[in-house]
Protein backbone atom coordinates (compact mmCIF):
# COMPACT_ATOMS: atom_id res chain seq x y z
CA UNK A 1 0.00 0.00 0.00
CA UNK A 2 1.20 3.51 -0.80
CA UNK A 3 1.51 6.03 2.05
CA UNK A 4 -1.33 8.03 0.48
CA UNK A 5 -3.58 4.96 0.51
CA UNK A 6 -2.67 4.26 4.14
CA UNK A 7 -3.94 7.72 5.01
CA UNK A 8 -7.05 7.18 2.88
CA UNK A 9 -8.06 3.97 4.66
CA UNK A 10 -7.12 5.12 8.18
CA UNK A 11 -10.70 6.17 9.10
CA UNK A 12 -11.93 2.69 8.12
CA UNK A 13 -9.63 0.91 10.59
CA UNK A 14 -11.74 1.76 13.63
CA UNK A 15 -14.50 -0.71 12.69
CA UNK A 16 -13.12 -3.06 10.01
CA UNK A 17 -15.24 -6.14 10.80
CA UNK A 18 -16.47 -7.97 7.71
CA UNK A 19 -20.02 -8.34 9.05
CA UNK A 20 -20.28 -4.57 9.17
CA UNK A 21 -19.33 -4.36 5.48
CA UNK A 22 -21.93 -6.97 4.49
CA UNK A 23 -24.58 -5.20 6.53
CA UNK A 24 -23.41 -1.89 5.07
CA UNK A 25 -23.89 -3.11 1.50
CA UNK A 26 -27.38 -4.31 2.43
CA UNK A 27 -28.14 -0.90 3.96
CA UNK A 28 -26.87 0.87 0.83
CA UNK A 29 -29.12 -1.31 -1.35
CA UNK A 30 -32.07 -0.74 0.96
CA UNK A 31 -31.72 3.03 0.97
CA UNK A 32 -31.28 3.02 -2.82
CA UNK A 33 -34.45 0.96 -3.32
CA UNK A 34 -36.29 3.16 -0.83
CA UNK A 35 -35.22 6.29 -2.73
CA UNK A 36 -36.51 4.79 -5.98
CA UNK A 37 -39.75 3.94 -4.19
CA UNK A 38 -40.10 7.59 -3.16
CA UNK A 39 -39.51 8.63 -6.76
CA UNK A 40 -42.18 6.16 -7.89
CA UNK A 41 -44.58 7.60 -5.33
CA UNK A 42 -43.80 11.08 -6.61
CA UNK A 43 -44.56 10.00 -10.18
CA UNK A 44 -47.82 8.43 -9.03
CA UNK A 45 -48.87 11.60 -7.19
CA UNK A 46 -47.85 13.81 -10.11
CA UNK A 47 -49.37 11.81 -12.95
CA UNK A 48 -51.90 9.45 -11.39
CA UNK A 49 -51.78 5.70 -11.04
CA UNK A 50 -52.86 4.84 -14.59
CA UNK A 51 -49.95 3.56 -16.60
CA UNK A 52 -47.48 3.94 -13.72
CA UNK A 53 -45.92 0.54 -14.42
CA UNK A 54 -45.24 1.54 -18.01
CA UNK A 55 -43.73 4.85 -16.93
CA UNK A 56 -41.45 3.09 -14.45
CA UNK A 57 -40.34 0.68 -17.18
CA UNK A 58 -39.59 3.64 -19.45
CA UNK A 59 -37.65 5.26 -16.61
CA UNK A 60 -35.52 2.13 -16.20
CA UNK A 61 -34.74 2.09 -19.93
CA UNK A 62 -33.60 5.72 -20.11
CA UNK A 63 -34.64 5.82 -23.75
CA UNK A 64 -36.09 9.37 -23.75
CA UNK A 65 -34.51 12.61 -22.48
CA UNK A 66 -36.69 12.92 -19.38
CA UNK A 67 -36.57 9.22 -18.54
CA UNK A 68 -32.76 9.34 -18.68
CA UNK A 69 -32.67 12.40 -16.40
CA UNK A 70 -35.02 10.69 -13.94
CA UNK A 71 -32.95 7.50 -14.08
CA UNK A 72 -29.83 9.48 -13.18
CA UNK A 73 -31.84 11.10 -10.37
CA UNK A 74 -32.12 7.70 -8.66
CA UNK A 75 -28.41 7.72 -7.78
CA UNK A 76 -28.53 10.21 -4.88
CA UNK A 77 -30.24 7.34 -3.07
CA UNK A 78 -27.06 5.28 -3.49
CA UNK A 79 -24.99 8.14 -2.11
CA UNK A 80 -27.30 8.54 0.89
CA UNK A 81 -27.00 4.80 1.49
CA UNK A 82 -23.20 5.01 1.61
CA UNK A 83 -23.40 7.91 4.05
CA UNK A 84 -25.79 5.95 6.28
CA UNK A 85 -23.58 2.84 6.23
CA UNK A 86 -20.41 4.77 7.02
CA UNK A 87 -22.06 6.76 9.81
CA UNK A 88 -24.15 4.06 11.47
CA UNK A 89 -21.87 1.03 11.09
CA UNK A 90 -18.36 2.51 11.04
CA UNK A 91 -18.68 5.76 12.96
CA UNK A 92 -17.20 7.94 10.27
CA UNK A 93 -18.33 10.83 8.14
CA UNK A 94 -19.00 11.51 4.48
CA UNK A 95 -15.70 13.29 3.77
CA UNK A 96 -13.63 10.30 4.88
CA UNK A 97 -14.96 8.37 1.87
CA UNK A 98 -13.59 10.85 -0.69
CA UNK A 99 -10.12 11.80 0.49
CA UNK A 100 -8.77 15.36 0.80
CA UNK A 101 -11.14 17.76 -1.05
CA UNK A 102 -8.36 19.68 -2.84
CA UNK A 103 -6.82 16.43 -4.08
CA UNK A 104 -10.21 15.09 -5.18
CA UNK A 105 -10.92 18.22 -7.23
CA UNK A 106 -7.45 18.33 -8.81
CA UNK A 107 -7.47 14.66 -9.74
CA UNK A 108 -11.06 14.80 -11.01
CA UNK A 109 -10.03 17.49 -13.50
CA UNK A 110 -6.98 15.41 -14.46
CA UNK A 111 -9.13 12.33 -15.07
CA UNK A 112 -11.58 14.24 -17.25
CA UNK A 113 -8.75 15.82 -19.24
CA UNK A 114 -6.91 12.54 -19.87
CA UNK A 115 -10.08 10.76 -20.96
CA UNK A 116 -11.14 13.67 -23.17
CA UNK A 117 -7.77 13.88 -24.91
CA UNK A 118 -7.12 10.16 -25.34
CA UNK A 119 -10.70 8.94 -25.61
CA UNK A 120 -11.91 11.78 -27.79
CA UNK A 121 -8.75 11.92 -29.88
CA UNK A 122 -8.52 8.19 -30.55
CA UNK A 123 -12.26 8.01 -31.12
CA UNK A 124 -12.02 10.61 -33.87
CA UNK A 125 -8.95 8.93 -35.37
CA UNK A 126 -10.68 5.54 -35.50
CA UNK A 127 -14.02 6.90 -36.68
CA UNK A 128 -13.59 5.50 -40.24
CA UNK A 129 -13.28 1.99 -38.74
CA UNK A 130 -16.16 2.33 -36.27
CA UNK A 131 -19.41 0.31 -36.59
CA UNK A 132 -22.31 1.99 -38.38
CA UNK A 133 -23.99 4.74 -36.35
CA UNK A 134 -27.18 6.75 -36.76
CA UNK A 135 -28.31 10.13 -35.37
CA UNK A 136 -30.27 9.79 -32.14
CA UNK A 137 -31.11 13.12 -30.45
CA UNK A 138 -31.69 16.45 -32.23
CA UNK A 139 -28.95 18.90 -31.33
CA UNK A 140 -31.38 21.49 -29.94
CA UNK A 141 -32.87 18.95 -27.53
CA UNK A 142 -29.41 17.68 -26.62
CA UNK A 143 -28.16 21.17 -25.75
CA UNK A 144 -31.30 21.96 -23.74
CA UNK A 145 -30.85 18.88 -21.54
CA UNK A 146 -27.04 18.96 -21.42
CA UNK A 147 -26.62 20.82 -18.08
CA UNK A 148 -29.01 18.49 -16.28
CA UNK A 149 -27.41 15.46 -17.89
CA UNK A 150 -23.89 16.49 -16.88
CA UNK A 151 -24.97 17.04 -13.28
CA UNK A 152 -26.81 13.71 -13.33
CA UNK A 153 -23.81 11.80 -14.67
CA UNK A 154 -21.55 13.48 -12.09
CA UNK A 155 -23.91 12.30 -9.34
CA UNK A 156 -24.28 8.81 -10.84
CA UNK A 157 -20.56 8.21 -11.24
CA UNK A 158 -19.78 9.82 -7.88
CA UNK A 159 -22.28 7.55 -6.12
CA UNK A 160 -20.80 4.44 -7.76
CA UNK A 161 -17.27 5.53 -6.86
CA UNK A 162 -18.37 6.07 -3.26
CA UNK A 163 -19.72 2.52 -3.08
CA UNK A 164 -16.97 0.59 -4.83
CA UNK A 165 -13.76 2.65 -4.50
CA UNK A 166 -14.75 4.59 -1.39
CA UNK A 167 -16.69 2.49 1.08
CA UNK A 168 -15.98 -1.04 -0.14
CA UNK A 169 -12.31 -0.65 -1.10
CA UNK A 170 -11.54 1.31 2.07
CA UNK A 171 -13.23 -1.15 4.40
CA UNK A 172 -11.74 -4.25 2.77
CA UNK A 173 -8.26 -2.69 2.79
CA UNK A 174 -8.68 -1.93 6.49
CA UNK A 175 -9.52 -5.61 7.10
CA UNK A 176 -7.28 -7.44 4.59
CA UNK A 177 -3.72 -6.79 3.43
CA UNK A 178 -4.10 -8.69 0.14
CA UNK A 179 -4.91 -6.74 -3.01
CA UNK A 180 -7.11 -9.65 -4.05
CA UNK A 181 -9.51 -8.51 -1.34
CA UNK A 182 -9.50 -4.75 -1.68
CA UNK A 183 -8.89 -4.40 -5.44
CA UNK A 184 -10.28 -7.50 -7.12
CA UNK A 185 -13.43 -8.11 -5.04
CA UNK A 186 -14.86 -4.57 -5.48
CA UNK A 187 -14.00 -4.70 -9.20
CA UNK A 188 -15.77 -8.04 -9.66
CA UNK A 189 -18.85 -6.73 -7.90
CA UNK A 190 -18.70 -3.54 -9.97
CA UNK A 191 -18.60 -5.58 -13.18
CA UNK A 192 -21.43 -7.89 -12.12
CA UNK A 193 -23.57 -4.88 -11.20
CA UNK A 194 -23.53 -3.97 -14.91
CA UNK A 195 -24.73 -7.38 -16.14
CA UNK A 196 -27.65 -6.53 -18.45
CA UNK A 197 -28.54 -9.42 -20.81
CA UNK A 198 -31.79 -7.77 -21.92
CA UNK A 199 -29.96 -4.74 -23.28
CA UNK A 200 -26.63 -6.28 -24.31
CA UNK A 201 -27.70 -9.78 -25.38
CA UNK A 202 -24.77 -12.02 -26.30
CA UNK A 203 -22.32 -9.27 -25.32
CA UNK A 204 -23.54 -9.02 -21.71
CA UNK A 205 -20.55 -10.84 -20.24
CA UNK A 206 -18.14 -8.80 -22.36
CA UNK A 207 -19.64 -5.70 -20.77
CA UNK A 208 -19.12 -7.26 -17.33
CA UNK A 209 -15.48 -7.96 -18.21
CA UNK A 210 -14.91 -4.44 -19.56
CA UNK A 211 -16.58 -2.85 -16.54
CA UNK A 212 -14.63 -5.04 -14.15
CA UNK A 213 -11.43 -4.07 -15.97
CA UNK A 214 -12.30 -0.40 -15.49
CA UNK A 215 -12.95 -1.20 -11.82
CA UNK A 216 -9.41 -2.56 -11.47
CA UNK A 217 -7.97 0.55 -13.10
CA UNK A 218 -10.03 2.81 -10.83
CA UNK A 219 -9.05 0.80 -7.75
CA UNK A 220 -5.35 1.00 -8.65
CA UNK A 221 -5.49 4.77 -9.23
CA UNK A 222 -7.38 5.25 -5.97
CA UNK A 223 -4.66 3.30 -4.15
CA UNK A 224 -1.93 5.38 -5.81
CA UNK A 225 -3.53 8.76 -5.06
CA UNK A 226 -5.33 8.12 -1.78
CA UNK A 227 -8.52 9.79 -3.02
CA UNK A 228 -11.46 9.20 -5.36
CA UNK A 229 -10.86 12.16 -7.65
CA UNK A 230 -8.92 10.49 -10.47
CA UNK A 231 -11.17 7.41 -10.68
CA UNK A 232 -14.25 9.64 -10.50
CA UNK A 233 -12.98 11.93 -13.27
CA UNK A 234 -12.25 9.00 -15.59
CA UNK A 235 -15.62 7.43 -14.78
CA UNK A 236 -17.45 10.70 -15.39
CA UNK A 237 -15.76 11.41 -18.73
CA UNK A 238 -16.22 7.82 -19.89
CA UNK A 239 -19.94 7.90 -19.12
CA UNK A 240 -20.37 11.27 -20.81
CA UNK A 241 -18.93 9.74 -23.97
CA UNK A 242 -21.03 6.56 -23.62
CA UNK A 243 -24.33 8.21 -22.65
CA UNK A 244 -24.28 11.65 -24.29
CA UNK A 245 -22.13 11.14 -27.39
CA UNK A 246 -22.35 7.59 -28.77
CA UNK A 247 -24.64 5.04 -27.11
CA UNK A 248 -24.03 1.35 -27.74
CA UNK A 249 -26.87 0.08 -25.56
CA UNK A 250 -30.52 -0.52 -26.35
CA UNK A 251 -31.33 1.66 -23.35
CA UNK A 252 -29.60 4.70 -21.88
CA UNK A 253 -29.70 6.39 -25.28
CA UNK A 254 -32.29 9.03 -24.48
CA UNK A 255 -29.77 11.87 -24.85
CA UNK A 256 -27.09 10.35 -27.08
CA UNK A 257 -26.14 12.34 -30.15
CA UNK A 258 -25.56 9.04 -31.97
CA UNK A 259 -26.36 5.40 -31.40
CA UNK A 260 -25.01 2.25 -32.97
CA UNK A 261 -27.24 0.92 -35.71
CA UNK A 262 -29.33 -2.15 -34.90
CA UNK A 263 -27.20 -4.27 -37.23
CA UNK A 264 -24.02 -3.17 -35.47
CA UNK A 265 -25.44 -3.98 -32.02
CA UNK A 266 -26.66 -7.43 -33.05
CA UNK A 267 -23.55 -8.26 -35.09
CA UNK A 268 -19.84 -8.33 -34.30
CA UNK A 269 -19.37 -4.56 -34.29
CA UNK A 270 -20.31 -4.12 -30.63
CA UNK A 271 -17.85 -6.77 -29.48
CA UNK A 272 -15.03 -5.03 -31.32
CA UNK A 273 -16.08 -1.72 -29.81
CA UNK A 274 -15.98 -3.18 -26.29
CA UNK A 275 -12.50 -4.60 -26.87
CA UNK A 276 -11.33 -1.27 -28.28
CA UNK A 277 -12.71 0.48 -25.20
CA UNK A 278 -10.71 -1.87 -22.95
CA UNK A 279 -7.53 -1.09 -24.91
CA UNK A 280 -8.31 2.61 -24.59
CA UNK A 281 -8.77 2.30 -20.83
CA UNK A 282 -5.40 0.55 -20.59
CA UNK A 283 -3.79 3.48 -22.41
CA UNK A 284 -5.60 5.97 -20.17
CA UNK A 285 -4.37 4.12 -17.08
CA UNK A 286 -0.81 4.20 -18.39
CA UNK A 287 -1.01 7.93 -19.07
CA UNK A 288 -2.37 8.59 -15.57
CA UNK A 289 0.38 6.52 -13.94
CA UNK A 290 3.08 8.38 -15.88
CA UNK A 291 1.58 11.70 -14.85
CA UNK A 292 1.40 10.66 -11.18
CA UNK A 293 5.06 9.60 -11.21
CA UNK A 294 6.08 13.04 -12.48
CA UNK A 295 4.30 15.13 -9.86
Amino acid sequence: MTPAFQVFIAPARAYPQLWRVVLGLALIAGVYVGWMGLMGLGLWLATGGDGLEGRMAALAAGATPWSLILLLATFPGMGFGVWAAARLLHGRGWRSLFGRPALVLRDFVLGVAVMAVLGGGLGLALLPFAPAMEPATPSAVWLAFLPLALVGIAVQTGAEELVFRGYLQQQLAARFASQLAWMVVPSLLFGLAHYAPEEMGAHAWMVVAATGFFGLIAADLTARTGALGLAWGLHFANNVLAILVVSSMAGLDGLALFRLSEDAVSGTGLGGLILADMVLMGLVWGACVLWLRRR
